[in-house]
């Protein structure tokens, strides 16, 4: 995104960092949904300031739960320890850029079924910011003219789209749309299996319910035997 983006057309007189970035956003025309990567409309400084807000906004909800973050010595802490949280880890996939991802050619024109997983990641549901905690397998029929990526580049963009809050349908899709941009294969396969605090830690509080989601495309939505055999082999590894 161009560092135009970045330069209000307006002056601010001490505004807070959350107003000033969704100002640019909504300048640009760009959604901010739970999900999407904002970080080009962010200046780096910026996260500072935005830890700060969000401390103090935190610190406002649990002084209306009835909680005491002034003497208790428990929670003294919470609201810039969740602040950090949110920001650097479990959502930082909406404040990062994306990681940088080293291709290379496919020269000796592979074009058999690879298959990566499973890659462990976690992610919170935009419902309840309830953990979502799940595997990845991705199946991949290269394309014989494209670029290949390395092994941990996979399991790099997984974390960079997962991290972040939404549901597990739409970060399938997103996943998969993320590496058909990147290395165009003949085929591309995702399956996340994930378990969904919102279900274990509220609600029924059932322990078993698993959620399963998948997603193909080209070779595998067209050819039949081969994506039996990258679900076969994917069951195979999960046993």
């Amino acid at each position: 995104m161009p560092n135009a983006v970045l330069a209000p057309t307006f002056k601010y007189n001490n505004t807070p960092a959350s107003r000033r970035i969704r100002e640019r956003l909504k300048q640009a025309g760009q959604a901010f949904r739970a999900n999407d990567n904002i970080s080009a409309f962010i200046r780096e400084d910026e996260l500072d300031e935005l830890r700060l807000e969000v401390e103090g906004r935190v610190k406002d909800m649990l002084s209306a739960l009835v909680i005491d973050i002034d003497n208790d010595h428990n929670t003294v802490g919470t609201a810039r320890r969740v602040a950090k949280m949110f920001i650097d880890e479990i959502f930082a996939g909406r404040y990062r850029a994306a990681p940088s991802i080293t291709s290379f050619p496919n020269v000796s024109r592979l074009n058999e079924l690879m298959i990566v997983g499973p890659v462990t990641v976690r992610s919170a549901c935009s419902h309840h910011l309830c953990p979502i905690m799940g595997k990845i397998w991705i199946g991949v029929l290269p394309n014989t003219d494209a670029e290949l990526i390395g092994l941990s580049k996979f399991a790099r963009l997984c974390d960079w789209i997962m991290s972040r809050p939404q549901i597990q349908e739409e970060a399938v899709v997103m996943l998969a749309d993320e590496l058909e941009r990147r290395i165009r294969p003949d085929g591309l396969a995702v399956v996340m299996e994930a378990d969904h605090f919102c279900m274990h830690w509220r609600g029924i509080k059932d322990e078993q319910p698993t959620m399963t989601s998948s997603i193909m495309r080209g070779a595998f939505l067209e050819n039949d035997a081969l994506r039996r055999e990258f679900l076969e082999l994917r069951n195979r590894g999960h046993q």
